[in-house]
């Protein structure tokens, strides 16, 4: 015993602290209490170091440090948000409740298409990617030199995507085929000089894309016809008014198309052509860029992505080469370091709001970067030769299908396809009635049709199962397999069959054996910071723990394999983790109603935007169009409003960070009789809850317009106020932010909004589910949006309860302000309240270091990754300021030794500023130092400071230490021409 105390007392004091929690951990109350709750492993600082933090800032208790940062005028009774209103579980007993409710999900095979297919993962991916947090907790790489992996990978996608679709150039995915469709709308419309306002949507197009495409065309003003496309050659009238022509390739039928000729009359008529397609079906028909397509877009989800009863999923999005500028999302490139290595970043950053606000014709802030890396990696590993097996095997089982129903004396309508085949049946009820008792879904067409779709996940037993149905259907004999037959030839026409390669990449033709994948996905994940290295202190992105235990539940079957069509009797379990989020986020925001169906942040802003526009026009106030958005507000705020078809005015900002009441007064007062919305980030954008949000509020309602709140911030307000007491109507929810879903490298995000009650029937609908009198259309192509990751934030809710909501909310705020006050004698903190508190995030100013030694944010930030951390939110909300959040998750240890960091690198600017360091050849100028600079030579060593100083100037280091593997990257975005103006898709793969 003697020789243990010794060893404790000899460790350092960061693994003391460890002790210590592990000492004070919270004993239970009863012999029977579970011993695996979850708050304790979830928040960060133990009781010790609460009160360590809590008398570092002079405060008793808890409470009196609340009362100094969060106004008394907008707290909620404790009682709103308890265990009384959200009784918590342990880590056990929700795992077992996620059990108990998927096996209310009916694990039919489903055969109903309409872009949604049974993918199969395999299983390498599986356990090392999706669900790897060093692959699923990364940020956005914005910071390029500790995201070098991700990248790679996504420029993998990317020349998947154009290797495929024999397209220019391609993105870093969006967020789902149908939203896909609605940018590629908006950019034909764009294309036209905003002059032309009718889009030709085919009849054959997905019915959940054309109810996003209804939605996205009234806020820009466009008239969407949906009609056969061959109309458009013979309709001289519709030849000059339109922008564009979206088409179906294979159709929603099965029905694959020539389009070539229609192609050319389009373009004649000064209209692009969008495809909306599918990349399994493109390695064996041939791909829209022979064709003439201008924007191909679709789902890359049936290359190994779950269903997961409708997402996530990435899309794709490739243009021609005329197009990229206009192109929406992130686009990925090579570039190269100071030191001439080859490196990777976001040659075009289109989070083009953040830059052109109000004159945005996107909102699009994200990507869906796991996802498509999930795709990447699935072509990868069984690179095209893998690839063209899996689609001949779909497309034959399709044809043996087709060959038997035949014999059966059904008529199959579609004479081509690849795997979806449309039967006119005599009685289509009686036959779903037949094919549910057996297990099997089928596509629910109308009276006397129904379609059946095939997938990499049928066996020959289920294609056996799948035939016999129809077989009892037409009282024919039953088949077996013995019975079966190859065929003979192709179901695709011989003038579409392809006859170009694809992938031909050696990235694509290498990584085949277990063994090399894995090494693979091991080799760029090592390239990456994620949380497994260390704290992600990003503000307003709030990257906090997302726990192994509500990850769990998302890739098991019961949850991954559902088709989002299938009847709602099949889908109990779903339908009770959608209703009990739906309800406890409106408790939580103190909200009517919530809906679930937008699938990122931005998406969010957008709908509740419609929502508040299609409230003005059943009081009927068409007229109401004028949107107040303060000039601190997130770039995507003034975008959305823009989509949602309102003209934005903006509020100013007073210097001390908070709204300014008399100017925003002024505009609602002078647009009184036009004024929609007024949207507002609480608490600010500036990390500071300001008084005068009620009044803001009140402002907006005495002059007949409805408030949108962000709630990007939520995390500082669970459980001590929420967005309806502040004022709001209607708020959406960050939910890979406050509720705990991982960002992914990037994506995906989840942005549900909740309203009040007199905004509930406009919440949006979908054409698979029953239609409401008021509702707004789609905006996004599955009912419930992303459902399988709803899972995430339902457990994370369920395992903290209503007391652990709050206790994390405390904690968030505690962590922030202890942070605050540490770095405040170093640096200059921009804002705080009238007690000298922030809320859960803090700004701070770096411009006096750029006066007195040319040294600017990005310095700071590069020079933190040699210390081990991703950089916090830099140059935004101002330029000159970086953006600090440390959530709930960080214990004491972790925050001090990121605010040691902090410290030891403003003594390093201060060697600039005195000049022991010159100001173009320094520690900051010169970071980050990957290793392979560090063992450069001493000749080459040219440097006024030491390898040592370079690599390890803090002690932790030297047992702890992430290395960039390249040098700094030129931050310029945007210049496409790095990288975009190459004629081949080798030269944007990977080398």
């Amino acid at each position: 015993m003697a020789a243990i105390c010794r060893a404790i007392h000899q460790l350092p004091r960061h693994s003391l602290s460890r002790v210590r929690f592990f000492a004070s951990a919270r004993r239970p109350n009863s012999l029977f209490a579970p011993l695996d709750d979850f708050p304790q492993r979830h928040i960060g600082p133990d009781d010790a170091e609460t009160a360590t933090m809590l008398s570092h800032l002079r405060f008793q208790t808890i409470e009196a440090f609340i009362a100094e940062t969060i106004p008394s005028k907008i707290t909620i009774p404790s009682s709103e948000i308890s265990n009384d209103t959200i009784p918590a579980l342990s880590e056990s007993q929700l795992l077992a409740r996620a059990k108990e409710l998927g096996a209310l999900n009916k694990p039919y095979k489903s055969y109903i298409g309409m872009g949604y297919h049974c993918a199969v993962v395999p299983p390498v991916i599986l356990r090392n990617v999706i669900e790897n947090p060093q692959w699923y907790t990364p940020y956005t790489p914005y910071q390029p030199e500790i995201a070098q992996g991700r990248l790679e990978s996504l420029v993998n996608f990317q020349t998947m995507v154009m290797s495929l679709t024999s397209m220019d150039i391609a993105n870093a995915s969006l967020l789902d085929e149908a939203t896909a469709a609605a940018e590629g709308m908006v950019m034909s419309f764009a294309s036209s000089g905003f002059r032309k306002r009718k889009f030709l949507a085919d009849s054959g197009v997905l019915p959940q894309t054309l109810a996003v495409l209804r939605t996205r065309a009234k806020g820009f003003g466009i008239d969407l016809v949906v009609a056969d496309a061959a109309s458009f050659v013979e309709d001289h009238a519709l030849r000059e008014e339109i922008c564009g022509v979206l088409l179906q390739y294979p159709d929603v039928n099965g029905q694959i198309k020539d389009f070539s000729s229609l192609a050319d009359s389009v373009h004649a008529a000064g209209a692009l052509v969008v495809c909306a397609t599918d990349l399994l079906a493109l390695t064996m028909i041939k791909p829209p860029g022979e064709w003439g397509a201008d924007i191909v877009l679709g789902n890359s989800a049936r290359f190994g992505v779950p269903s997961g009863y409708g997402g996530p999923h990435g899309a794709f999005f490739a243009v021609t080469d005329k197009l990229k500028r206009k192109m929406p999302g992130r686009l990925v490139g090579r570039s190269r370091d100071v030191n001439g290595k080859p490196a990777y970043r976001l040659a075009l950053q289109t989070r083009e709001q953040h830059i052109r606000r109000e004159k945005a014709t996107s909102n699009i802030c994200t990507s869906q970067a796991l996802l498509a890396n999930m795709a990447a990696m699935y072509a990868v590993y069984h690179g095209p030769i893998g690839i063209q097996n899996i689609a001949n095997k779909i497309h034959g089982f399709t044809q043996v299908l087709k060959s038997n129903l035949e014999s059966f004396g059904y008529r199959i309508v579609n004479k081509s396809f690849f795997d979806t085949i449309t039967v006119q049946v005599p009685n289509a009820n009686a036959l779903h009635n037949a094919s549910v008792a057996a297990g099997i879904n089928l596509r629910r067409i109308d009276d006397n049709h129904v379609g059946a779709t095939l997938d990499e996940s049928v066996t020959p037993n289920n294609l056996v199962a799948l035939i016999n149905v129809f077989a009892v259907a037409s009282s024919s004999p039953l088949v077996s397999f013995s019975q079966l037959q190859e065929p003979s030839t192709s179901s695709i026409p011989s003038v579409l069959k392809r006859s170009s390669p694809f992938l031909p990449h050696p990235v694509f033709n290498k990584h085949h054996s277990e063994t090399e994948m894995l090494r693979y996905i091991n080799h760029l994940a090592s390239k990456d910071v994620g949380l497994v290295h260390s704290m992600i202190p990003l503000g307003s992105c709030t990257m906090k723990l997302n726990s192994t235990s509500s990850m769990i539940p998302l890739t098991w079957s019961e949850y991954s394999c559902i088709h989002p069509f299938v009847p709602m009797d099949q889908v109990q379990g779903y339908g009770t983790v959608i209703r009990e989020l739906e309800q406890d986020l409106a408790k939580i925001t103190g909200f009517h109603s919530t809906s679930l169906q937008p699938n990122s942040g931005a998406a969010g802003e957008y709908a509740g935007l419609c929502v508040i526009r299609a409230y003005h026009e059943s009081r009927g106030e068409e007229d109401r169009d004028i949107c107040l958005i303060p000039l601190s507000a997130h770039g995507t705020n003034p975008a959305s409003a823009v989509m949602a078809g309102l003209k934005v005015v903006s509020v100013k900002v007073l210097d001390d960070g908070n709204l300014d009441l008399d100017d925003l007064r002024s505009k609602a007062e002078k647009h009184k009789s036009k004024l929609a919305a007024f949207m507002i980030t609480y608490p600010s954008t500036f990390g500071v809850f300001e008084d005068g949000v009620q009044e803001a509020c009140k402002i907006i309602h005495d002059n007949g317009g409805q408030v949108y709140l962000d709630g990007a911030n939520l995390n500082a307000q669970i459980g001590f106020t929420n967005p309806a007491t502040c004022g709001g109507d209607v708020c959406h929810l960050n939910l890979h932010k406050t509720f705990a879903i991982p960002h992914g490298g990037g994506g995906p995000g989840v942005g549900p909004i909740c309203v009040a009650e007199h905004l509930s029937p406009f919440l949006p609908s979908h054409p698979m589910l029953p239609q409401g009198d008021k509702s707004i259309e789609a905006v996004s192509a599955g009912p419930f949006g992303s459902s399988s990751i709803h899972l995430i934030s339902w457990a994370y809710i369920k395992m903290l309860g209503g007391q652990g909501l709050s206790q994390a909310t405390t904690a968030a705020l505690l962590n922030a302000n202890y942070m605050a006050s540490r770095l405040s004698g170093h640096y200059n903190l921009r804002y705080k309240n009238v007690n000298g508190r922030v809320a859960h995030e803090l700004l701070i100013d770096l411009a006096e270091f750029d006066k007195k030694a040319g040294l600017k944010v990005m310095d700071f930030a590069k020079r933190l990754q040699d210390y081990g951390f991703h950089p916090p939110t830099c140059s935004w909300p101002i330029s000159t300021c970086m953006l600090i959040e440390p959530t709930e998750s960080e214990t004491l240890e972790e925050i001090d030794r990121f605010c040691d960091a902090m410290i030891q690198i403003r003594k390093e600017a201060e060697d600039v500023i005195t000049g022991v360091q010159p100001r173009d050849n320094n520690v900051l100028k010169n970071a980050p130092h990957p290793m392979h600079v560090i063992a450069t030579s001493d000749a080459e060593w040219n440097r006024p400071y030491s390898r040592h100083t370079a690599a390890y100037p803090l002690p932790y280091l030297e047992e702890k230490k992430f290395w960039p593997t390249v040098s700094r990257i030129d931050d310029a975005y945007g210049d496409l021409n790095l990288v975009c103006d190459c004629p081949s898709v080798e030269e944007l793969a990977i080398s």
